[in-house]
């Protein structure tokens, strides 16, 4: 018998759980074990005393991310099992060891039964980033788990939680290795190299989940004028220039992303003048320019963290999906995405109608797109689908 500390749900609320939903929110909460702290590992139990989960309490709507439905402790051997059951199927969809990527994601919270945990491998580098505190205290384990799983295949292990820990939980992480170090690492993507600065850059370093999606741009590229709104470090800047594009303009608002950018293309493509980048803020470079393209991408970070601003989030992208609508030629091809989890595919695909119609352009659809197999959703969270992305022929 465990000896967590309980809680206890209100009459009736097991029901989610025993669907295997890994979330318990604030109004299914009965009552708690007094002197709890954020982090800690808690046993959940229906009114009537019936055991259900294990998982983290956490401050906020989600009460309680459920890491079992199984009465165990939460030791060394948990972490192993979990975190190989999460490797072996990057194994089986050829992520790990395929020789023209290295790099991927390894786990991915609820879809890999850890939530609030994310690790992305950069070639013996696993980068880790926190987004509980619960998460953030077994970030050791994490470590030493890697270690035995990965062998040969870990050198380091960098924590990148500083920026991801929720600020009510009082706790102030510290970015920093757990285990070895490395210098910046130029990763390889279907074959294009990436510059990726895991110690300053957005999420872990690099946008992986894009990868499949890039692939794709690329062979829509070929002879056509592409711009690439949002684009970090240039991915699918890249990938339209090795399609074949006549020209390729990058923006985003971050001078240190587009200095990255163009290393990048001196990496892939050194002298070659089809390509320009500017620091500019996207909608500003859209209303000041007069330029139309042929291939237009649109790829934001997230409009919306929570459900409280989706009604700003959905004026956001109809208001953007506008200005690239406005901005591509007849017979163009615009790529347009949401990573917003809160933003569902209807409500996203809507607000690009919207904007299609508001600007007067025909539109079809040509592909429907998600993010890739080693980000995968957990059947019983469909919330895990959070990148939403329409391929698009404008008239």
């Amino acid at each position: 018998m465990i000896n967590y500390p309980k809680v206890y749900l209100k009459n009736g609320k097991e029901h989610s759980i025993k669907r295997f939903h890994p979330w318990i929110f604030s109004g299914a909460v009965s009552r708690v074990d007094e002197g709890l702290q954020e982090g800690d590992l808690v046993a959940v139990y229906s009114s009537q005393s019936e055991f259900l989960a294990i998982g983290h309490i956490s401050i906020g709507s989600i009460v309680v991310r459920i890491l079992s439905f199984e009465e165990r402790e939460i030791n060394l051997d948990f972490w192993i099992e979990r975190i190989s059951s999460a490797c072996s199927l990057r194994k089986a969809i050829s992520v790990y060891g395929d020789k023209n990527n290295n790099v991927f994601r390894l786990v991915h919270g609820e879809g890999d039964g850890l939530p609030g945990l994310i690790i992305d491998y950069y070639a013996r580098t696993a980068v880790i980033q926190c987004h509980t505190v619960g998460m953030y205290l077994h970030r050791e384990e994490i470590t030493e788990a890697l270690e035995k799983i990965l062998g040969a295949d870990l050198t380091a292990v960098y924590d990148k939680s500083e920026g991801t820990i929720p600020y009510k939980s009082g706790i102030q992480p510290k970015n920093g290795y757990l285990l070895g170090e490395t210098e910046a690492f130029i990763a390889l993507e279907n074959g294009l190299k990436f510059k990726v600065d895991w110690l300053k850059g957005q999420k872990t370093g690099f946008f992986i989940d894009q990868r499949e999606n890039r692939k794709l741009l690329e062979y829509y590229s070929k002879g056509r004028s592409v711009l690439n709104m949002f684009c970090y470090t240039g991915g699918f800047s890249f990938y339209a220039m090795r399609g074949g594009a006549k020209l390729v303009h990058s923006v985003d608002s971050s001078s240190r992303a587009i200095d990255i950018t163009k290393e990048n293309i001196a990496l892939n493509f050194p002298e070659d003048k089809r390509h320009e980048a500017y620091s500019e803020d996207a909608f500003k470079f859209l209303d000041q320019s007069s330029q139309k393209y042929d291939l237009i991408v649109l790829d934001p970070p997230a409009f919306a963290k929570h459900k409280k601003v989706l009604d700003n989030a959905l004026k956001g992208y109809k208001r953007l999906n506008l200005k690239g609508f406005q901005h591509i030629k007849s017979g163009g091809i615009l790529f347009t995405f949401s990573c917003s989890q809160a933003v569902s595919k209807e409500d996203f695909r809507q607000a690009v109608f919207v904007a299609a119609a508001n600007a007067g352009r025909t539109v079809r659809v040509l592909h429907q797109l998600t993010q890739p197999a080693d980000h995968p959703v957990n059947i019983f969270h469909p919330e895990g689908e959070y990148l939403k992305g329409l391929v698009l022929y404008v008239e």
